[in-house]
């Protein structure tokens, strides 16, 4: 009797310790988290402009060439050491970027941008979160590939850095394939 008391235990332990292990070994990258808009069209949206508070039409925007929809704030660390690669993405003629500011203050985000540079084609605002929502956007920075047809094809979670720039342009390039 006294010896079922301490095996249970011990295996019960057992089995927690190696589920624990497996999962410390096994490599899991957290930025590549599922998004069930991955071939779907782009959420259909308006909202307002933060540079010159005009109405942005998602459906007139998501026809012409790739582009690439960026969440960021003003208040996001990662955000800001993105910027720099966003720039450089915008050099790029055949891309388009829209930016969606996330919760934030559009008076910050104007004075941000003016302090880094505006990468961006249109700056829209996300007050409430509602976008984000519609997106499946988790926590900011996210920045998803949009085709010229309106489709949905990639979403990085997470800031684009040196380590991931390349093949996330090559990502960009590619998704009119």
């Amino acid at each position: 009797m006294k010896t079922k008391l301490i095996l249970y235990p011990l295996l019960i332990f057992s089995i927690i310790f190696f589920i624990f292990l497996y999962l410390l070994m096994t490599e899991r990258d957290p930025a590549k988290i599922p998004s069930a808009l991955i071939n779907k069209k782009v959420p259909i949206f308006t909202a307002e402009s933060v540079i010159d508070k005009k109405i942005f039409v998602s459906q007139n925007e998501f026809n012409e060439k790739t582009t690439i929809v960026n969440f960021f704030a003003t208040w996001c660390g990662p955000c800001r050491e993105e910027h720099v690669y966003l720039k450089k993405l915008s050099n790029d003629k055949k891309l388009k970027i829209i930016g969606i500011n996330y919760k934030d203050d559009p008076k910050k985000t104007i004075q941000w941008l003016n302090k880094l540079g505006n990468p961006y084609s249109y700056v829209i605002s996300d007050n409430n979160g509602r976008l984000g929502i519609d997106w499946g956007v988790y926590g900011i920075p996210e920045t998803f590939i949009v085709s010229s047809k309106g489709v949905i094809k990639y979403k990085l979670v997470g800031p684009i850095t040196k380590r991931n720039y390349d093949a996330f342009y090559s990502k960009a390039l590619e998704s009119e394939k």
